[in-house]
């Protein structure tokens, strides 16, 4: 007769959170790797240097996360978490950016963003929030939410005033109506200064406007500044 065995049979370890980044700045996405590697729950599977990588490489990891920047090279992270949302119905996309302009924040939360976190989040917050958007929460730091509660208070009418423009169109327009000459569009967007003369071209055909002061006016109006 054999001796019962002692000891207790080694449970596996628990399976981690897969999290995607989209990020261009090569220091910065590097080192939000290496901080989502540092949490036990997660695991960084994909790191994106553009929209278009992220659609091409995110569809095959099938993330649970996505932290995605807003200001990408060609395509925006607002067009790219749009799109994602349409792979990838299931994955949750948190907006990690540096910026909390309303309009912004409120382009993003219109694309499917399921929160919106600003780059100087706190590592223990960044946790928090990742938990919490898995457990089916939209992490928020406070001074976002407030740009959210004051972009929500817009017109109705505001949104169909501008209907027809592309999410980057509209980005663009965001921007001109702050006073960013074409250039620093451009430089904001890593776009040519001749790419944004063809979408400002777009928004004046769509707007039925002929200058970018007209743009602005229209714009504004729509949301009840002027």
């Amino acid at each position: 007769m054999k001796p019962p065995k002692t000891g207790t049979t080694a449970r596996p370890a628990p399976q981690k959170v897969k999290i995607a980044i989209v990020e261009d700045q090569p220091d910065v996405r590097e080192n939000w790797s290496q901080l989502i590697n540092s949490f036990p729950e997660f695991d960084c599977v994909c790191a994106c240097i553009s929209g278009e990588e992220a659609l091409r490489e995110i569809p095959k990891h099938r993330p649970s996360v996505v932290l995605m920047d807003i200001f990408l090279p060609r395509m925006s992270g607002i067009e790219c978490t749009a799109q994602l949302k349409e792979l990838l119905p299931e994955t949750r996309i948190i907006i990690l950016t540096a910026m909390n302009d309303k309009e912004l924040i409120f382009l993003a939360l219109q694309a499917g963003a399921d929160g919106y976190l600003l780059k100087r989040t706190k590592p223990t917050d960044l946790r928090n929030s990742l938990l919490d958007v898995i457990a089916g929460g939209s992490p928020m730091s406070s001074e976002i939410a407030r740009r959210v509660v004051e972009s929500f208070h817009r017109k109705a009418e505001a949104k169909e005033k501008t209907v027809g423009l592309s999410a980057r169109e509209e980005e663009i327009l965001v921007l001109l109506s702050k006073g960013y000459s074409n250039k620093a569009i451009a430089d904001q967007l890593h776009l040519s200064v001749e790419t944004i003369y063809s979408y400002l071209k777009k928004v004046y055909e769509k707007m039925h406007v002929h200058s970018r002061t007209e743009a602005v006016i229209r714009y504004l109006s729509t949301q009840g500044k002027v």
